[in-house]
């Protein structure tokens, strides 16, 4: 029964991905480490990520911003330079990582629970005071985007935090962020190549489970023009929370 949940983890958080816009992988990670391993889990969401990318770029490839795609990259590479790093360090102790990925989603989930709830009249004030020091804390969530990155593929929600101040217009912002992962995602496919983690199972397992992101996506499209997208962020983060505690008692 492990692989069908999988899938069927895959189709929900996707549908997560169409409404929110960013959390379908990092939702999908914590349960699926549980359920079929690292070695399986991050190669498979990895190429997911990647093909999300390819769609969203295909139709608005025209507004990416070059010059944020060039310094995300650049910074993020860097940043998941050092996630192989703290990867290969941990090798045979895959239960630190996880643990280590529980705190993170779980702190990640608080932080998105109180900007939630908090009014617009002082989310404006804070972006206000938060404004000077914009660029050490950019540059600090890129390399932190990259470290996740690089480890869980599941760096999305710290650079959403910089590239939504960095790139205004939705559109283009869909675009930049769509190719930093088609780029990104690619060099750590290339880097589980390397590794051997491509086998034929997992191959057909991947196969299998492009379907289902296709469907969850589409669902997820839909059910964003007809329901509130303020109420799923809060559900997202009350799951990547419940997914937290589960990494951390695994």
């Amino acid at each position: 029964m492990k692989y069908p949940l999988f899938f069927l983890i895959i189709f929900l958080t996707n549908i997560i991905q169409g409404i929110t816009g960013f959390a379908g992988t990092i939702l999908a990670m914590p349960p699926s480490l549980m359920l079929v391993g690292y070695n399986t889990a991050k190669p498979i969401l990895n190429v997911l990520g990647l093909l999300s990318g390819v769609y969203v770029l295909m139709t608005n490839g025209k507004q990416v911003d070059k010059k944020e795609l060039k310094k995300v990259v650049l910074v993020m590479a860097a940043g998941m330079a050092a996630g192989f790093g703290l990867k290969a360090l941990f090798t045979g102790k895959e239960e630190i990582l996880y643990k280590c990925l529980g705190i993170f989603v779980m702190g990640l989930a608080v932080s998105g629970l109180r900007s939630s709830f908090r009014t617009r009249e002082k989310s404006k004030q804070k972006e206000a005071q938060a404004a000077g020091s914009g660029v050490v804390k950019g540059y600090a969530l890129l390399v932190s985007s990259g470290i996740v990155h690089g480890m869980f593929v599941c760096g999305g929600p710290l650079l959403i935090g910089y590239l939504s101040k960095a790139v205004k217009d939705k559109v283009s912002f869909r675009a930049t962020i769509s190719t930093v992962w088609i780029i990104l995602n690619s060099v750590i496919l290339i880097d589980d190549i390397r590794a051997g983690l491509w086998t034929p199972g997992l191959v057909q397992a991947q196969l299998i489970a492009v379907p289902f992101m296709i469907a969850g996506m589409a669902l997820g499209t839909r059910l964003y023009q007809r329901m509130s997208q303020e109420l799923f962020m809060k559900i997202t983060y009350i799951l990547l929370f419940i997914s937290g505690i589960s990494l951390l008692v695994k």
